[in-house]
């Protein structure tokens, strides 16, 4: 489903992409991503998209040609090209800034497979790339609904690394464990079904400003997957667009450096509206309450094949969706399933 260039779309019609704030990504070479991914995977994953196939022995070994891995036209292309805005952003950022990288944050790959729809990891190369020119203390936040399992493979051991996620509970990839805690770098909330907006507010208050802010990172890496959001039919939770926009406002003073990465997301409204409020947040623009005719043209051209089904049958796209740019607030009790694992987290040490 279209995600990126209806961000782009979006963010055109509302006039915020003039004055040279936006980029084309390069495409990463195959030595750039070898820093960290096995260069049998990346030569494989190469072949499968010159070829349209894989044998049952890639399959078997790279996870290349499965469901949650199909094999398509551009499957080295477009993460290679999502891979390489993060290494662009990388350098963009070394000298201070902020950077959003709409096409970002595939933080499910490993060194030598793919996992979840992601093919590389952008966000370990990222860390990486901020590595070599001379940034030591790096945190990462991860929004996702699901666990950025392949970035802490990449660093729970590595204690100038700060890893902070918030995932949706007895989700897959079914890792992050809030016990999991790396060599003590590493802060995993699950939290349960439903997670609302006070819940968010707490966690962002409780947990990852204050562990971000402790750490003084030199740069901040943030994944801001959209299927944390209530709308969205690959996750259980019930969070608002203001919800991200709140946290992201709460880590930008908190490091000179700043890569703002996407991620997962599955209802195509949703995630236009979430990343184009971020991407106009970060550009210092005001957000509108109600969008233009031009802006609410680009969501209402979405395909209605992506509206939810109830009953067997595509419901309706409501009209928040399409007239809309951010979310009326969804906000809820605080659990005492919630707040007990924050204190336990503000507990370590």
């Amino acid at each position: 489903m279209p995600r990126v260039s209806t961000v782009i779309d979006l963010a055109r019609a509302l006039g915020w992409l003039g004055g040279g704030v936006y980029r084309s990504s390069p495409r990463a070479r195959p030595e750039a991503v070898t820093r960290w991914h096995d260069p049998a995977y990346v030569a494989a994953l190469r072949q499968a998209e010159a070829e349209g196939e894989v044998s049952a022995e890639t399959r078997a070994r790279h996870h290349l040609g499965t469901p949650s891995n199909p094999v398509f036209a551009q499957m080295w292309t477009r993460p290679a090209t999502s891979a390489g805005g993060v290494l662009l952003a990388a350098d963009l950022v070394a000298a201070g800034g902020v950077v959003h990288v709409l096409g970002g944050g595939t933080h499910h790959g490993m060194p030598d497979r793919a996992a979840g729809f992601c093919y590389l990891n952008d966000a370990v190369l990222g860390i990486l790339a901020l590595r070599s020119r001379g940034l030591r203390r790096i945190a990462y936040v991860d929004l996702d609904a699901h666990h950025g399992d392949g970035v802490e493979f990449a660093f729970a051991a590595d204690p100038e690394v700060l890893l902070v996620s918030v995932h949706e509970e007895r989700r897959w990839p079914f890792t992050g464990r809030i016990e999991d805690a790396g060599c003590g770098n590493a802060f995993n909330l699950p939290v349960p079904a439903a997670l609302n907006d006070t819940e968010a507010a707490a966690i962002r208050e409780r947990l990852i400003v204050p562990r971000v802010g402790a750490f003084a990172p030199e740069a901040l890496v943030i994944q801001c997957g959209a299927d944390a959001l209530a709308e969205d039919p690959l996750s259980r939770l019930a969070l608002s667009n203001r919800a991200y926009l709140a946290t992201l406002a709460a880590l930008l003073p908190l490091a000179p450096r700043v890569i703002v990465l996407g991620g997962g997301g599955y209802n195509p409204w949703s995630v236009a509206r979430l990343w184009t409020a971020l991407w106009g947040m970060l550009a210092g623009q005001a957000l509108p309450e109600r969008l233009p005719p031009e802006a609410e043209a680009v969501l209402r051209a979405l395909a209605p094949e992506h509206a939810p089904r109830i009953g067997g049958h595509r419901a309706p796209v409501p009209e928040a969706w399409v007239a809309t740019l951010l979310d009326a607030p969804r906000e809820g009790p605080l659990r005492a399933e919630v707040s007990d694992r924050l204190d336990r987290l503000a507990a370590r040490r």
